[in-house]
């Protein structure tokens, strides 16, 4: 009886544990370029929306968040994409998916 449970397969429709795709944890985020001043840096400023929690009033909370753009191609004023990576540096932990707006 217990040979037949260990060999038993999994059912039909439940693919495998090597087969299932890996899930996406990284933080995906949209931003304005603030500074372009740093080689391979982009500076980027992301604004939420966030509830008080004591007023219950929405607030706006920017953060700045450093970002690497391996061939410098965002200018300031832009609006991107960035998306969370390994530690680049002391302070960059994120890098440009793409412009999604140029400056005008």
């Amino acid at each position: 009886m217990a040979e037949d449970e260990a060999t038993a397969e999994p059912a039909a429709g439940a693919p495998a544990a090597a087969e299932r795709p890996r899930e996406n944890r990284r933080k995906v985020r949209e931003g304005i370029v603030v500074s372009t001043a740093m080689d391979k840096t982009t500076v980027v400023a992301v604004t939420e929306r966030v509830r008080h929690p004591k007023y219950s009033k929405t607030v706006q909370r920017t953060r700045k968040l450093y970002a690497h753009d391996a061939d410098n191609s965002t200018s300031v004023g832009d609006r991107v994409r960035v998306a969370e990576t390994r530690p680049l540096s002391r302070t960059k932990r994120w890098r440009l998916v793409e412009v999604l707006e140029r400056a005008r």
